[in-house]
């Protein structure tokens, strides 16, 4: 099985690191174009919407964590999942990649096999089948088909990653899961994620639902995990 209709953006100001990044992806059969900066990366993004983005942190100009954000904020590409690449390794500067709107975050230097690696869990978490149902949890709504979230009627604008969260504690509701739990129902049990990154995910996801005043569904059970309250 190849890989060949999966299209993916390369944006990295380095060129020996988007020649070992490319590489990497011919050999999986790949499609991908590379980006140096973000304003030639949303031009091709504008032409040619990709799978995936692998978005380096530090670039001339708008920086990763900046143009991150803008594509969160997007329609057209708010859903496309992004792995940010980045030399920093502190986890503040994690927590902030996390924060801007990646689904995941790589540290330079990086092997190829662990870059496809997680390429491959990202890209098969976006294509899960989403069948046309509305899940309903008192005041909260989700369509999976349309990507539509409302809070007490009010619309909640959330990432690919606090979506598939939401989903989850809603069709889950009212049940205790660690954070390894989470991070294998949501994340995948292949992925390689750290479990700091639920918690990141669950205070953007309790942020997101702040103006419906529906933050406390989503709970904190000590020395357990999270729940989604249907109280």
């Amino acid at each position: 099985m190849t890989n060949k209709n999966d299209y993916i953006l390369v944006v990295d100001d380095e060129r020996a690191i988007r020649d070992m990044v490319c590489m990497a992806l011919a050999q999986e059969l790949y499609q991908w174009e590379e980006a140096s900066d973000a304003h030639k990366a949303e031009s091709i993004i504008k032409q040619n919407p990709p799978q995936l983005i692998l978005l380096d942190w530090m670039m001339p100009g708008i920086s990763g964590i900046d143009f991150a954000r803008k594509l969160r904020r997007m329609p057209e590409t708010e859903h496309i999942p992004i792995i940010m690449l980045t030399a920093k390794t502190e986890e503040d500067n994690v927590i902030r990649g996390l924060e801007s709107g990646a689904d995941d975050y790589l540290t330079k230097p990086f092997s190829p096999r662990e870059l496809i690696a997680r390429i491959k869990a990202l890209l098969r978490r976006s294509k899960q089948e989403n069948t046309q149902d509305i899940i309903r949890v008192n005041g909260l709504m989700l369509d999976t088909g349309s990507y539509r979230v409302e809070g007490n009627g009010q619309t909640i604008e959330l990432g690919p990653t606090e979506f598939k969260l939401l989903r989850f504690f809603m069709e889950n509701s009212d049940r205790v899961f660690s954070r390894e739990q989470v991070l294998n129902n949501v994340w995948g049990d292949n992925v390689y994620v750290e479990e700091r990154t639920v918690d990141v995910h669950i205070r953007r996801l309790r942020k997101a639902l702040e103006k419906t005043g529906l933050q406390d569904m989503v709970q904190t059970v000590r020395g357990a995990g999270y729940r989604l309250s249907n109280k």
